[in-house]
């Protein structure tokens, strides 16, 4: 039986890897210090809808985030909270403002009993939150930040991996969310149904493993046939994982990359042979690792 990953999840605080298979769905816990080392086999197939498998098998280019079809895509969005096609859901809802480097704050909503798990799939360095109410008490806040305050709702990937080897001092991170949350429930016009929330800061640099993690050197463009990639993981932040290799290189592994192969073992300590952008310098080439 093959199991095809479905990319990474955060689940009880811990960053676990995602399988699919004829018999359902399975989890592998990461744990810092481990050495996984896997190659990419065939091609990338298109993982259907909420694990409802896609009709077609659709082939999905190795280079894109979300391993979905078109066609299923559309059919993801149909029912989403991110694009506003689920006003009906009767779940509460919190908002959070959520701190990914100096300056790069954002505001969200998350469903209430996913607890935390959002702001660790986001790579949320820092975050508090802000209240609690209805779908759309909790939408209607969010868009009176954002526009109040001029923060965004999303951040680019890129933009956070850049910044996660030089982050400042837990108690600055700290006082920069409060400062924003102070801000925030000093405005006018929050919706009476959404409850507000006390300002607790919570720092996920620990859960992270970027305390002591050396700088990313370069990150995974794409997964390939055959392509291996493997190294010690000495950190997880939002979907990527840092692996170093024995010359003491770091690589992120984007694991939404890594969402719809079938992955083999490969032998640890193998080198790296998928393509790979390298991070250290302006003017830098693609190859392989």
């Amino acid at each position: 039986m093959s199991w095809r990953c479905a990319g990474m999840r955060w689940s009880g605080g811990a960053p676990r890897l995602v399988w699919l298979g004829d018999r359902g769905e399975r989890t592998s816990t990461l744990a810092y210090g481990q050495e996984p080392a896997f190659r990419a086999v065939g091609e990338r197939h298109c993982l259907g809808v909420r694990r409802n498998p896609c009709p077609t098998r659709a082939v999905v280019p190795a280079r894109v985030t979300r391993a979905q079809c078109e066609a299923c895509a559309r059919l993801d969005r149909a029912r989403s909270v991110a694009a506003d096609t689920m006003a009906d859901d009767p779940r509460p809802y919190a908002v959070y403002l959520a701190w990914f480097g100096p300056g790069m704050l954002k505001v969200g909503i998350t469903a209430v009993e996913r607890g935390p798990a959002r702001l660790l799939e986001q790579g949320a360095v820092a975050f508090t939150w802000l209240g609690r109410g209805p779908l759309m008490a909790a939408r209607r806040t969010e868009e009176l930040l954002r526009t109040a305050l001029g923060v965004p709702d999303r951040i680019p990937y890129a933009d956070k991996r850049a910044v996660r080897a030089v982050l400042p001092p837990e108690d600055v991170r700290a006082a920069e969310v409060e400062a924003l949350y102070g801000r925030a429930v000093a405005l006018e016009g929050w919706p009476e149904s959404l409850e507000r929330a006390g300002c607790g800061v919570v720092d996920h640099v620990e859960v992270f493993g970027l305390g002591q993690a050396p700088g990313a050197t370069a990150v995974v463009t794409e997964l390939r046939d055959g392509g291996a990639v493997a190294g010690r993981l000495v950190a997880a932040a939002g979907p990527d994982l840092h692996l170093r290799s024995p010359r003491g290189e770091v690589l992120i592994v984007d694991t939404r990359l890594m969402a719809g192969w079938e992955l083999a073992r490969a032998e640890a300590g193998a080198p790296t042979t998928v393509p790979v952008r390298v991070l250290a310098g302006p003017d830098v080439q693609e190859g392989l690792f």
